[in-house]
């Protein structure tokens, strides 16, 4: 059963006390790699969804790029990056996979989970383009693939990688193939963010992504895409939750279990919710469900759980909840009350 995040919903945004995240001081924000850019990171998981302990601390994925004038460029010559965090602080172990290995021209983000004998990964992630495209296009297709883990003089290492297998295709006509949309920020549709989740119910196994509905009469027909493993493997299945009307994109959805509930969160952003509609702030978003059939509940009565501080709207994204109620996400422009008319201001 399909679930609507609906007008109204976002409307009672500005009925209710928002929670604001503590504002970052922009000088106290230091590079983990100077001259790179990180942004959309994840653990590798246990099945439960908690972050799983390898080697002494947490291993993390994150989108990497050459810092760039203009920050949106990233998102054009994107790769995953792996490091390992410990106690002692971030060691960088370069990129995830061998060049020639993704097939897309860039990489973006996923979720990846780790056997019970903590010795092979997998991978779930978002191939954006084609490998060798002479202009850079917007294409988005979903991929997995994995690799054995080791861990050497106490480095975790991936090795041995599976060929990416394309998880599930957009059908055309429950999930939008056409991904240009206007071609600008926050125009651009979606079939990506692939992340895993087990049934602690049934055990059965679920990818959500961040999709566009196909047949949709409004530019704003964001929603939460749902596939579901069968006999090995992946079909896909009727959205989750559904905005059309109301927001484009519905970023990096998940869900999580918690005390007898399922709660699906996303990040979205204020740019891109419906011109001339209710608009929310940019942050956390979710809706809670007594199974993964629904019916989902906005949280707060309006769907959102916290957003961005007054005067500092743009300092972080990209929120990631995890089975140990852990909230992560990236610092991206702190300081910045608006997006910024030139570029170079946003850094």
């Amino acid at each position: 059963m399909t679930s609507i995040w609906s007008r109204d919903a976002v409307a009672a945004i500005a009925d209710r006390p928002i929670a604001r995240l503590p504002t970052i001081a922009p000088q106290t924000v230091r590079p983990i790699l100077p001259g790179i850019d990180l942004w959309d990171y994840w653990p590798v998981q246990e099945h439960d969804g908690c972050p799983a302990l390898i080697g002494g601390g947490a291993l993390q994925m994150l989108l990497s790029a050459p810092k760039l004038s203009d920050p949106e460029q990233r998102h054009a010559i994107a790769r995953i990056r792996l490091m390992h965090q410990t106690s002692q602080g971030w060691r960088d172990l370069g990129d995830l996979m061998p060049d020639d290995l993704a097939p897309g021209s860039r990489e973006w983000s996923g979720s990846a989970i780790v056997t019970p004998a903590h010795d092979r990964v997998t991978l779930f992630f978002t191939a954006a383009g084609h490998r060798g495209e002479a202009k850079v296009s917007f294409d988005q297709r979903l991929f997995e693939t994995s690799a054995a883990l080791s861990i050497v003089a106490g480095e975790p290492r991936l090795t041995d990688w599976a060929p990416p297998i394309e998880s599930v295709i957009a059908d055309g006509h429950i999930y939008s193939r056409e991904m240009t949309g206007g071609g600008g920020i926050g125009t651009i549709k979606a079939f990506r963010d692939p992340a895993w989740f087990r049934d602690p119910a049934n055990g059965i196994e679920y990818l959500t992504f961040a999709a566009s509905l196909a047949q949709s009469d409004s530019a704003w027909n964001g929603a939460v895409g749902l596939a579901r493993r069968v006999d090995g493997d992946w079909a896909l299945c009727p959205p989750l939750i559904t905005a059309v009307g109301v927001n484009n994109e519905l970023e990096r959805p998940h869900i999580v279990y918690h005390a007898g509930r399922y709660y699906c969160f996303w990040s979205t952003q204020r740019k891109v919710f419906a011109a001339g509609g209710p608009a929310g702030p940019t942050g956390l978003y979710g809706m809670v469900a007594e199974s993964l059939d629904g019916p989902w509940r906005p949280l707060n009565r309006s769907g959102l759980v916290f957003a961005n501080p007054v005067g500092a709207a743009l300092q972080a994204y990209s929120w990631l909840v995890l089975g140990d109620l852990t909230v992560l996400s990236f610092i991206d422009r702190p300081g910045l009350a608006e997006e910024p008319i030139d570029r170079e201001e946003a850094r």
